[in-house]
């Protein structure tokens, strides 16, 4: 599902597209590839999975499906566009295309493709939002060391200590 190839310029202009708001509803082969780019993904949550818990991991998932509880990683969280997350989430990259209701705390960065929804509080370094991506609730930025040392136990006491 995923190629790990190095784009033309061609695909870099297809890309530029995509972020200007001029893709249709449905993610195209270029998206995909942007978004699996640069995360070899370990495992991978399918679009008629629906999971109820904590989720621990390193490394990258990818989340289609339905989800809610918590999720903790030093990795990425990638919410695809037919995905539904109610959780707390502290991770390293958060990518979504999806709906992700909740708290969430990304050391890195936090990516919001289009057709993305967040309903929830944000707190991290590096915040990115395409056209056409709804996002309702609050955003702290801070430094990635302040992020390291907040977020360094990733326990759920630590999320709620944050907000």
């Amino acid at each position: 599902m995923f190629e790990r190839n190095s784009h033309s310029d061609s695909d870099r202009t297809d890309q530029t597209s995509i972020r200007d708001g001029q893709s249709n509803s449905q993610p195209d082969q270029n998206t995909q590839r942007e978004i699996a780019q640069f995360h070899d993904v370990s495992a991978f949550v399918g679009e008629n999975v629906e999971f109820k818990g904590t989720i621990n991991y390193k490394g990258t998932v990818r989340i289609d499906g339905r989800l809610t509880g918590e999720i903790h990683t030093e990795g990425t969280l990638i919410v695809g566009q037919s995905a539904s997350v109610e959780a707390k989430v502290v991770a390293g990259i958060v990518v979504c295309q999806g709906k992700l209701v909740g708290d969430i705390v990304a050391r890195e960065k936090i990516q919001l493709m289009s057709p993305a929804v967040l309903d929830g509080s944000v707190k991290t370094p590096s915040l990115s939002m395409e056209e056409g991506v709804l996002f309702n609730g609050t955003c702290v930025m801070s430094s990635k060391s302040e992020e390291e040392a907040s977020t360094s136990s990733f326990s759920s006491e630590a999320v709620s200590e944050i907000f």
